[in-house]
């Protein structure tokens, strides 16, 4: 099966599950590690397909608890073909890399001097103590793209980012990774600045390159940060369970 269609195709065995009567509202899904031995799959993989079915109203995750199942459906669930968040950085590494070198070679001192205006905004959005959006990182990529002068390389960028924004699974793991207090990396901006000041067109395509992927690890982290919460608070309570019934 390929990779990134994996994620697709757990969800709609699970809708399946849920339609069936296997799975019942109220009733908790089996642990991240259970389905990843049942399915043979990634934990990213049933991390993303637990947003599907979250995006789809079929299960709700409920913070140090585990993912309970909804009211369930009349028939079988029909799953959304909706592009992925990794996908989408994904494409984005590949794109804005690409504009990057691309802007390197054709980028004015003025627009040098924005997206150091930019930078500084975004140091300030990142003291905030939760973002609930970043307008600063999209101005900064978007700077980035207008620098090349290529208006189709700027119209691609822009959807991309559009994507990012609102397609339903990126909404909610961009959420998830915020509550975790994941924030745009600075020290990565600063090194696409960098790049680009330096009129260095390999330089811009590896900072890119490298900030985003250094994204989809966050997201993932984010991710994980929330599985390793509720197995604590698992584990915590069958702590207490068993000293209560041995005292």
């Amino acid at each position: 099966m390929e990779n990134r269609k994996r994620y697709k195709a757990v969800a709609e065995a699970i809708a399946s599950a849920i339609a069936d009567g296997q799975f019942m509202p109220g009733e908790r899904l089996p642990a991240e590690r259970e389905l990843v031995d049942h399915y043979g799959v990634s934990r990213p993989t049933i991390r993303e397909a637990m947003l599907v079915l979250e995006v789809q109203g079929l299960v709700e995750a409920r913070h140090g608890s585990g993912i309970y199942v909804l009211d369930r459906p009349q028939g079988p669930a029909a799953i959304d073909v909706e592009t992925s968040s990794l996908a989408i950085i994904e494409a984005r590494a590949v794109v804005e890399g690409e504009a990057a070198a691309l802007a390197a070679v054709q980028i004015a001192d003025s627009e040098i001097a924005e997206l150091e205006k930019i930078l500084a905004d975004m140091i300030a959005e990142n003291q905030a103590s939760r973002l609930q959006a970043e307008p600063a990182d999209r101005a900064f990529h978007m700077a980035i793209a207008q620098a090349t002068h290529n208006g189709a390389m700027i119209a691609v960028v822009e959807q991309l980012w559009t994507m990012r924004d609102n397609a339903p699974l990126s909404h909610v793991m961009l959420e998830r990774a915020r509550r975790n207090g994941m924030k745009p990396t600075i020290a990565d901006h600063r090194a696409i600045l960098d790049a680009l000041r330096s009129r260095d067109p390999a330089a811009a395509r590896t900072a890119m390159r490298r900030h985003l992927y250094r994204v989809i690890d966050g997201l993932l982290d984010a991710t994980e940060t929330e599985a390793i919460a509720r197995a604590r608070e698992e584990m915590s309570a069958q702590r207490t369970w068993l000293h209560q019934r041995r005292t």
